[in-house]
Order: structure tokens, then sequence, then C-alpha cells
């Protein structure tokens, strides 16, 4: 087993302990301390995940909802096995994992 670091991003959990709701209200504040995003920006934002933060919009966020960076941001261990071996077998599904297929996109009455 190796182990992979995960997390939870609760950006949207702390906006609703504060009463925000609707994502446009981080726009202004976010201007307030410097930071210019779009509304799909901020949409994005507060709906997923980030991969990539500024540490200007982290300090802004923490700024906004008068929180700490931990938490935003919510560490998590996932553990995920590289591969199964014979004395694992107790554990197996009874197979081996399916391959995807390639998917072919056509356009009506193309065959």
């Amino acid at each position: 087993m190796i182990k992979k670091m995960g997390y939870q991003w609760r950006l949207r959990h702390l906006m609703a302990e504060r009463d925000m709701f609707q994502t446009s209200d981080l726009v202004p504040l976010l201007v307030e301390r410097g930071i210019v995003l779009s509304r799909e920006q901020v949409y994005r934002l507060v709906t997923q995940s980030p991969q990539r933060l500024s540490m200007d919009t982290l300090v802004a966020l923490c700024d906004i909802l008068d929180c700490a960076p931990n938490d935003l941001i919510k560490p998590e261990v996932v553990n995920q096995q590289l591969r199964k071996t014979a004395d694992d077998a107790a554990g197996s599904t009874g197979g081996p994992a399916p391959t995807p297929r390639r998917s072919i996109v056509r356009r009506p009455g193309q065959r």
C-alpha cells in the first residue's frame, strides 16, 4: 500500500455557515482584497476542489470567512493498493478489473 494524501475542500460549507449561499457574493469581497476572478472562476472555486490555489486567494478567503487555512482544507489519507498479489485473493472481486473501451462518436445517418 502506498500512502496517498487527499483533501476535502470546505469553502461551500464555510460560506453556508455564514449565510452566504450565492457564489457571486464572493466576487466583490475578493475584489476588495485585490483578487480579481471572473464569476465563472469563483463558481468553480466554490463548487469544485481546486488543484492549484494562489496563496493570495487562500489568504483572502480566510479573511472573508474569518477562518484559518485548515478550516478550508481538511487533509485526509487515501490508501490505494498498487497491485494485487496471491495473498490478496480473499479480498478479490473474482477477476481482473475491466479495461476501458474507446467510444466511437458517429453523426446521425453515418455508419
